[in-house]
């Protein structure tokens, strides 16, 4: 699976993931999950470890979780960690992505 993590998503991730606790199973949940405002909407945490079916990539030294239903739709995605007048958080860069809404956090294919 290829999935892209930026530089800035990479150092917010490793904040995240020091806040979290020494824990050398966690890592970084991406997810998609059925709603939003175009049918589907990316979800992220920091979760304690991978669930039996998880792929795990590893990127930069962090663990990315990715559960078999999200997969098909992440294929080829960057994260990236944005900041701004507007507020800050992860944005995607989704190649499948067929459309999408003005929040950025949903989308269609």
């Amino acid at each position: 699976m290829d999935l892209t993590l930026t530089p800035e998503a990479a150092r917010k991730v490793r904040g995240f993931l020091d806040d979290f606790g020494e824990t050398p199973e966690a890592g970084l949940r991406v997810a998609v999950l059925p709603g939003g405002c175009s049918g589907f909407q990316y979800g992220v945490d920091i979760d304690a470890g991978p669930e039996g079916d998880d792929e795990i990539l590893i990127q930069d030294g962090i663990r990315i979780f990715v559960d078999p239903f999200s997969a098909q739709y992440l294929e080829g995605i960057e994260i990236d960690y944005v900041s701004s007048l507007m507020g800050s958080g992860f944005s995607f860069k989704n190649p499948q992505a067929s459309g999408g809404c003005g929040c950025g956090s949903s989308f269609t294919v």
